[in-house]
């Protein structure tokens, strides 16, 4: 039976309605050339930006991923979420390269600096991260939503999972298509405030359900709402000092978030998204100009402090419904009879809130926003997927072709990548965890991208061999990991030999292969690079800091005003009082 009212399905229907009549309008406005299709005319101002940035990245592994982690492991995975700072390097330090390139892909600007060669390497890289990643793991989360919310559903044999799972695709696939960037970007802006309304209404509502926030702090232990435990070994909880040899193997195969971990490594992974990755640079390169793209990024930056509160929280507030026995539907779903929590039912922890804890009404508003939040992820990574392969494969093939066929080109290759993610599927469907999958996946992925693009801007001598390198050696390593990994992942009960080479390849922690793959790719770029000969200085000219001239910098500095920087300092301050409050 369906756990919504009628009144909760009149409210998604005038969203969807809503959504539609945005891409009607946008679709009206929309040249057939592939700069309006791909990059909205670069004509987007800096809220939309924002907005459509943050709706980007709030998606899926949100929705089910970060939820089931507040109800597993408390508040440790908010260190990715406090990322914040990320969105402030983008808008300060590359977006002034990327704007001065005039890109339409983030492999192109890879090709200015350094090669053809180099864009085609990463763009093959991002492919196949956005396969690995961002679509199949949107549309896994969308069955997930769709498995708890109607949970009766079954057609032509297909449980209420798979049927979620097509919906979500075909009707986000739709309004991708027709009409590009735009629509998206539109879309993203008036989802971003059904988003965080929604959510937010689910964190009230769950804490009044718990009886507030002095309740759900007595309820759960201590050190679901430490950020600083996670990151501390055991036996060394009150020291940062190196591992000592009695825990080396608790440094090399914590089950947890290790500290090493959590202060290397993803912060690299957070400026390989936040910074470097298509997904998201895309929508700054849809501005008209500096000014306007730095500032979408600051005011995404303010929107990324959230999902702490309406993601993180909420899931917590579950767990403490079920201990506490003050919701036995929960209790008898999410713990086990040893008392632990039962982590694959843990993804269900944010849809469960909805659909228990709201009133009706309300929850068809946050229903509604739930669908936002899947929509959005996926339609950028369906845009994005399309604008890597149609402007760095087809149209380099085919130079000559008109505007109008490479807009088809590009969405043929939007429902292709829908058909390949969905086959990827039943490999996340059996992983351990939705936020833990992607994070991994991104673990591996992540150090070889980040270290051509900053060393590439900050050190002028670095060359296009060093960077193709690089980029080979930093993906084999990755992909190597994850062909280890899938067969522990695919099949039940699959394990290597113990002590066996494979064995221990797959038991590191993801975080600390992600910085062996960070510090063999940076040592590949310099050493390469200073074997070879040094770039042509002339044709790199804007691109590095070193190359940059007089008049690069005169434009750059008068396109930010002492709010822009005040505002920044304060995405900043926030950031740290969130770490200083969250200490157990």
């Amino acid at each position: 039976m369906s756990v919504l009212h009628p009144v909760d399905w009149i409210v998604v229907l005038a969203y969807f309605g809503l959504i539609a009549g945005i891409v009607v309008w946008v679709t009206k406005k929309q040249k057939k050339t592939s700069d309006s299709y791909f990059l909205a005319g670069r004509e987007l101002g800096w809220f939309v930006i924002g907005a459509s940035i943050f709706a980007s990245n709030i998606g899926s592994e949100h929705l089910v991923g970060l939820a089931s982690s507040g109800a597993t492991d408390g508040v440790a995975m908010a260190h990715y979420e406090l990322h914040a700072w990320c969105l402030l390097v983008l808008a300060w330090v590359m977006v002034p390269f990327y704007m001065r390139s005039k890109v339409f892909t983030m492999p192109e600007f890879l090709e200015r600096r350094f090669s053809p060669t180099a864009r085609t390497v990463l763009s093959v890289i991002s492919l196949v991260a956005y396969v690995l990643t961002k679509i199949a793991v949107g549309i896994f989360a969308g069955g997930v939503v769709f498995a708890v919310l109607l949970p009766e559903i079954n057609l032509w044999g297909l449980d209420s999972f798979w049927v979620g799972s097509f919906l979500v695709v075909v009707i986000t696939g739709l309004y991708t298509i027709i009409g590009g960037m735009r629509a998206v970007a539109y879309t993203e802006a008036i989802q971003t405030i059904v988003l965080i309304v929604g959510s937010a209404l689910v964190t009230i509502f769950g804490l009044q359900a718990i009886g507030g926030w002095s309740e759900l702090r007595a309820i759960v232990p201590s050190d679901m709402f430490n950020l600083w435990k996670p990151m501390v070994p055991a036996g060394l909880e009150s020291t940062w000092a190196p591992i000592q040899d009695s825990q080396r193997m608790a440094w090399y195969f914590n089950d947890n978030y290790p500290w090493l971990g959590m202060l290397i490594c993803a912060p690299v992974i957070g400026l390989w998204y936040w910074c470097t990755d298509q997904y998201i640079v895309q929508r700054a390169l849809t501005a008209p100009n500096e000014t306007e793209a730095r500032r979408g990024s600051i005011t995404a930056a303010f929107f990324k402090l959230l999902p702490v509160f309406i993601f993180i929280i909420p899931g917590i507030i579950c767990y403490a419904l079920a201990i506490s026995g003050k919701n036995p539907s929960f209790q008898n779903f999410l713990i086990g009879p040893d008392g632990s929590i039962i982590r694959d039912n843990a993804q269900q922890a944010f849809p469960l809130m909805v659909a228990n804890v709201l009133p009706v009404g309300i929850r068809g508003l946050v229903v509604a926003g739930l669908l936002a939040a899947l929509m959005s992820s996926l339609a950028g990574a369906f845009n994005a997927s399309a604008t890597l392969f149609t402007i760095d494969f087809y149209g380099r093939l085919h130079r000559s072709i008109s505007q109008e066929r490479l807009v088809w080109v590009g969405r043929v290759a939007t429902a292709v990548m829908v058909l390949i993610g969905i086959c990827w599927i039943p490999v996340i469907r059996g992983g351990r965890g939705l936020y833990d999958y992607l994070q991994g996946i991104q673990g591996y992925l992540a150090p070889p991208i980040f270290v051509v693009f900053f060393l590439g801007v900050f050190f002028k001598r670095l060359n296009a061999k060093g960077c193709l390198w690089a980029l080979i050696v930093g993906f084999a390593l990755g992909i190597g990991r994850l062909a280890v990994d899938t067969p522990v992942k695919m099949i039940e009960g699959f394990q290597y030999a113990q002590g066996s080479f494979l064995w221990i390849v797959n038991k590191i922690f993801f975080q600390y292969y992600s910085g062996l793959i960070l510090i063999i790719s940076a040592a590949v770029m310099v050493i390469v690079s200073h074997l070879t000969a040094a770039p042509d200085y002339a044709k790199i000219g804007g691109l590095t800091y070193a190359t940059r001239t007089a008049e690069d910098k005169r434009i750059s500095r008068e396109s930010w005003k002492t709010m822009d920087v005040v505002l920044s300092v304060l995405v900043i301050c926030l950031i740290i009082a969130a770490y200083l409050y969250f200490v157990g």
